[in-house]
């Protein structure tokens, strides 16, 4: 078995892109099953957040499968659109990847813990679709553990730094003080929650909180002593924003470029910062060009996020070494069931063999044949039969010494001449 990774990510493609290739909820079932029923896959699993998407499948020995072209397909993308985008890795390589994004090494804010559960939640509904089998629980075991690991042994995470906090701190170096101001939360989700929280850390006098189900915007509001909107009532609340932060997982824009422009009319003027962290984006692009408004997206944040990085950075060349050890463990267990696997079939060969060859006794024994010419004949069938395959090899080795020490030492033929 063979374990590989294949996708893009912040590092390697534009929000342009990367949006055309998110996997929505409603259709990851079908989008695992449909990756794991092409040819030479055995496992699959698909990681799709604002940042990347990550298909990770082990495939057969021997077999070559193009996951390249299911993604384009899939996704209804030119494949030459994406390909200069695309990473793929294999082997020992593969699980590193892997590593490395649980434990946060390879997101946008070094070290953010966010990675850990949106990995979870996609090996949760990959479990759900059962597109999961013995190596890749094993493997995601491992990478749940070793990012707690590393959590817990370095400090990689000691600093408050994350999307949702160089968002909020963004919007303080735009407007100050957030004592008068009033921010406007589109979403309900985890990163809602977390903005959420550092604007109340920052001292935000208000917030308003916008959802599609105005029930799941009433319970994150109430934490935060804010008020709860439905998403279709935007317009109305949207002239007392000071602040708007978006996080959705709607596929189409919610704030155009005609709703932020009669909103600013309404405020005379008064500057708006927006947010979005959404991908595909809930903002329509053009708003930016609004005079008055300040559009940053999700790869906008990239800048103010580099110089939040001075404080984890020392702990991230620890948290390689570790990810290092942790590779060889997960390789050396894997390597290990593939001897499993070929001593189980071996041994399996061997029953089948003596199985057949113990019936055709019986059956002559019942007919009346001389037992000894029956012992006889069974144990020249079985040796025989048992070792053909052997032969064969070793006459195929030929003067491969290598191979015929090799084969010397698995069949004991050295060990048998020690002992004679």
């Amino acid at each position: 078995m063979s374990f590989i990774v294949l996708g893009l990510s912040h590092k390697t493609a534009p929000l342009s892109i990367r949006e055309k290739l998110v996997f929505d909820d409603v259709l990851m079932t079908d989008a695992l099953r449909g990756l794991k029923s092409s040819p030479g896959i055995s496992e699959s699993m698909i990681l799709s957040t604002c940042n990347r998407t990550e298909l990770y499948c082990y495939e057969e020995e021997g077999v070559i499968t193009d996951l390249m072209n299911w993604l384009s397909s899939t996704k209804n993308i030119e494949r030459d659109e994406i390909k200069n985008h695309i990473y793929k890795y294999t082997g020992e390589r593969a699980v590193r990847h892997i590593l490395r994004v649980a434990s946060g090494l390879d997101s946008m804010v070094l070290g953010e813990p966010q990675i850990l559960g949106q990995l979870k939640e996609a090996y949760k509904k990959a479990t759900s679709a059962n597109t999961v089998g013995k190596f890749l629980n094993r493997l995601m075991q491992f990478s749940f553990s070793s990012a707690k690991l590393i959590r817990s042994e370095t400090e990689i995470g000691s600093s408050p730094v994350s999307v949702a906090y160089t968002a909020a701190k963004l919007a303080e170096q735009i407007h100050g003080d957030l004592s008068s101001k009033c921010a406007i939360l589109i979403g309900s989700g985890d990163t809602a929650t977390l903005v959420a929280n550092h604007l109340k850390s920052s001292g935000l006098q208000k917030l308003i909180v916008a959802n599609r189900t105005l029930q799941n915007a009433r319970k994150l509001a109430a934490g935060y002593n804010g008020d709860a909107i439905a998403i279709s009532t935007l317009p109305k609340f949207l002239t007392e924003a000071d602040i708007v932060i978006t996080c959705t997982g709607s596929t189409e824009p919610i704030l155009t470029k005609s709703m932020v422009a009669l909103a600013l009319n309404d405020r005379n003027k008064e500057p708006m910062f927006i947010v979005d962290l959404a991908v595909p984006r809930d903002v329509d692009p053009e708003t930016s060009t609004l005079d008055s408004i300040y559009l940053y997206t999700i790869d906008d944040l990239q800048s103010v996020v580099l110089s939040n990085l001075n404080v984890r950075k020392d702990a991230a060349a620890i948290a390689e070494e570790m990810i290092y050890l942790q590779v060889q463990d997960y390789m050396h267990w894997s390597k290990s069931q593939s001897v499993s696997n070929a001593i189980k079939d071996y041994r399996n060969y061997g029953q089948d063999v003596k199985n057949k060859i113990l019936d055709d006794a019986i059956d002559n024994l019942n007919s009346g044949a001389d037992p000894k010419a029956v012992i006889e004949r069974l144990a020249n069938t079985l040796t025989n039969k048992l070792l053909h395959h052997p032969t064969v090899a070793l006459k195929a080795a030929n003067d491969n010494s290598e191979t015929l020490k090799l084969a010397r030492e698995i069949l004991g033929l050295d060990q048998e001449d020690k002992q004679s």
